[in-house]
């Protein structure tokens, strides 16, 4: 369920609500009581990240900052590059 965003012109009482997308507007304060609240044009929810498991490469549209380091294994390519095998 969207989260929508109203203001009461009345008392200035801005708040948040969870709605579906077809219920309709609200229109009277929790606040005050009267018939004056507009919902808010807002920039949406967007990703939100909580708990634990993310890690800094997710959603990432940029190269990472430090090239030399390797995000996959946690190890440094300065430490592991330039090794050749052994048979």
């Amino acid at each position: 369920m969207p989260t929508y965003e109203y203001k009461c012109t009345n008392c200035n009482h801005q708040f948040e609500t969870f709605q579906s997308i077809n219920a309709s507007s609200l229109t009277k304060c929790p606040k005050c009581g009267k018939d004056e609240l507009v919902r808010l044009i807002s920039g949406g929810g967007g990703i939100i990240f909580k708990g634990t498991g993310f890690y800094c490469t997710d959603y990432k549209s940029t190269p990472h900052a430090d090239p030399e380091k390797n995000y996959s294994t946690g190890a440094s390519s300065k430490k592991m590059g330039n090794k050749k095998a052994s048979a």
